[in-house]
């Protein structure tokens, strides 16, 4: 494929779903630009939602199709109001497919707790050098436990 034309491999990532796409991003430096293209996720965008969508919905200024497919992906799987998700160990707060905010990792907030109980003081922790978890991502921790847990819930029912 090194050797191929950029036209040429272009029209092959014509033929990608945006999964592929994504997965064909990381393959290498190459890759990532070509699966960039803004004519590649414009296509991609019109085929999903239609053509009226796609002109509402055209990138502005510093946006690309690829983030504009993105965001209305999100809006799809997870809806337009406020809400938190997570992705592996990191949490957002989501508003109308665009994330508004990072709420940090599960991770993170295990090692404050495991080193605020420890009662070695020698070195400076990893606790020491990220800013203290405040009431409000403690709150916004326990809202999005209560959701994903009531999605468990909502499927048992279903079944």
């Amino acid at each position: 494929m090194e050797r191929l034309p950029a036209d040429i491999c272009l029209k092959i990532f014509c033929f990608l779903d945006h999964q592929n796409l994504a997965a064909a991003h990381q393959v290498c430096r190459r890759w990532k630009l070509m699966a960039s293209e803004n004519i590649l996720w414009a296509n991609l965008f019109e085929e999903r939602w239609g053509i009226d969508s796609a002109t509402f919905y055209a990138p502005t200024d510093s946006k690309s199709w690829k983030d504009v497919y993105i965001v209305q992906d999100r809006c799809d799987r997870i809806g337009l109001g406020l809400k938190i998700i997570s992705e592996g160990d990191e949490c957002y707060l989501v508003h109308q497919g665009e994330i508004q905010r990072h709420l940090g990792s599960r991770k993170q907030e295990m090692l404050s707790n495991q080193s605020s109980n420890s009662e070695v003081a020698a070195e400076p922790s990893l606790a020491d050098s990220e800013p203290s978890v405040g009431i409000l991502d403690k709150i916004l921790f326990f809202l999005g436990d209560l959701e994903a847990a009531s999605v468990q819930a909502k499927r048992a029912r279903v079944i």
